[in-house]
C-alpha cells in the first residue's frame, strides 16, 4: 500500500499519527454486530481503562461515536440528578464549552469565571462548594488546548471529594500525554477521545467511569436520546456493543495505537513530549517569541505564542509556508491579544521539533520578519 507523505501537524488535534495506526484502517468489511468486533472493542475498553489508571472491577469506558465534544455532551447531559445543579470552571475555550452544554440542558449551573490562561482561585472553588449543596458535580478541563494551561487538577480533585461533589475532568488534550489516575484523584467521569495523545484517528470519544458513580445516575432523567451516558453503558455490559453504529475502522486504528502506546510506555511518552516542548520553547525563544503563560502554568503539550509587531508579519502567510514544508500550525483563541498555537502531541519527536523551527526560521527571512522577532 502506498502511503501518503508524512506531514507534522502541530495543532492541538488530530495528531501525527504513525503509519501502522494508518494501516490499521484498512481492515476487512465486517458488521460490528459480529463477536468478533465486540472483542476488539472490549480490549480497547479494557486498555483505556488501564491507561487512565483505573482497574476493570471499579471502573470502565463508555465509547461515543464523535469528537470530544460528544463526550463532554454525553456526560454532562446525564449525570446530574433533577434539581441538582453543576460547578464548570471556566478558564479556557473548553471550559466555556463545558458551561455551554450544560446553558443547553437549561440545568442549573454554577459556573466560576477567570481569565483565560488563569488558575482558578481554589479558595472561591470551596466556597462555592459550601454555599450551593445543591452540586452533584464539579466539571474541569484538565489541559486547555485555548492556551496551553495545565489546571490544578489535584488541588480541585481534593476538594471536590472532601464535600462530596462528583468530579468530571475532560482530559482530552491530556490522556495519554501527562500522568493521569482516576483512582488517586477520585475522578468519577474522565473525558477523552481517539485522535490527541493516545495518536490514533478522529471519531471516537469515550468516558472513563467509576462504576459506583455510573450506577447512582441510573434514575437521571433521560434528556437525549443519542448521547445519553448511562443507556451506552447499559447496552455495553448487555451486548458488549455501541446501541448505534461505531466507527468501525477507527476503533481499529485505536486499537493498534493502543498497542504503540504499551510498547513506547507511559514514562517514555510522557518524557518524548516532555523533550518535544523543551526543544520547541528554546526555539521559540531563540528566534525571540514571547508566550502567554508563566511557566508554572504551562503544560508540556501546546504552547501559545503572542504574534510579533513586525509589520511584515502575517500569521496566515507563515502558516500556510509552513504548511508547503510539511508543517501545520494553529491560529490562537484569544480575542484580546494575537496569537499563534504551537502543539508538540503525536507521534513526533524533538527532531521533528528541529526542523519545525529550521522551517519556521526559513519562512520569516522569506517575509523579511525581523529576527530576532520585536515586540513594542
Amino acid at each position: 500500500m502506498q502511503l501518503p507523505p508524512r506531514k507534522v501537524l502541530l495543532n492541538p488535534g488530530p495528531a501525527t499519527t504513525t503509519d501502522t495506526v494508518k494501516t490499521a484502517l484498512v481492515v476487512a468489511d465486517i458488521c460490528p454486530r459480529e463477536t468478533e468486533f465486540a472483542e476488539v472493542m472490549r480490549q480497547v475498553r479494557h486498555d483505556l481503562v488501564k491507561i487512565a489508571g483505573g482497574s476493570p472491577e471499579s471502573h470502565t469506558a463508555v465509547l461515543f461515536t464523535g469528537s470530544g465534544t460528544a463526550v463532554m455532551d454525553a456526560v454532562l447531559n446525564s449525570v446530574v440528578p433533577s434539581g441538582r445543579a453543576v460547578i464548570v470552571i471556566n478558564n479556557g475555550a473548553y471550559g466555556e464549552r463545558l458551561a455551554a452544554i450544560v446553558r443547553c440542558y437549561r440545568l442549573p449551573l454554577l459556573e466560576l469565571r477567570y481569565p483565560w490562561g488563569e488558575w482558578p482561585d481554589l479558595a472561591q472553588v470551596e466556597a462555592t462548594m459550601k454555599a450551593h449543596p445543591e452540586a452533584s458535580h464539579l466539571a474541569l478541563v484538565h489541559h486547555e488546548t485555548s492556551t496551553g494551561l495545565l489546571n490544578p487538577l489535584s488541588e480541585v480533585a481534593a476538594l471536590a471529594r472532601s464535600h462530596g461533589v462528583g468530579l468530571i475532568v475532560d482530559a482530552i488534550s491530556s490522556l495519554g500525554g501527562l500522568p493521569l489516575d482516576v483512582q488517586q484523584e477520585n475522578i468519577d467521569f474522565l473525558l477523552s477521545t481517539s485522535n490527541k495523545c493516545l495518536q490514533g484517528m478522529p471519531g471516537l470519544s469515550f468516558a472513563i467511569c467509576r462504576r459506583q458513580a455510573l450506577e447512582e445516575i441510573r434514575e437521571v432523567p433521560r434528556r437525549t436520546f443519542y448521547l445519553n451516558l448511562y443507556q451506552q453503558y447499559q447496552h455495553f455490559a448487555a451486548n458488549g456493543q455501541m446501541q448505534f453504529t461505531p466507527p468501525v475502522q477507527v476503533i481499529y486504528a485505536l486499537s493498534q495505537a493502543i498497542r504503540e502506546y504499551f510498547a513506547e510506555g507511559a514514562a517514555n511518552r510522557f518524557e518524548r513530549y516532555r523533550r518535544n516542548w523543551q526543544t520547541l520553547f528554546a526555539g521559540l525563544k531563540q528566534l525571540g517569541f514571547q508566550t502567554l503563560l508563566p511557566l508554572e502554568r504551562q503544560s508540556p503539550l501546546l504552547t501559545t505564542v503572542l504574534e510579533p509587531d513586525d509589520p511584515n508579519y502575517s500569521f496566515d502567510k507563515i502558516h500556510d509556508a509552513c504548511y508547503r514544508r510539511g508543517f501545520t500550525i494553529y491560529p490562537g483563541k484569544l480575542q484580546a491579544e494575537r496569537t499563534f498555537r504551537v502543539a508538540n502531541l503525536g507521534a513526533i519527536d524533538y527532531h521533528d521539533i528541529q526542523a519545525f523551527l529550521r522551517a519556521l526560521e526559513e519562512v520569516l527571512g522569506e517575509f523579511q520578519v525581523k529576527i530576532p522577532v520585536i515586540y513594542h
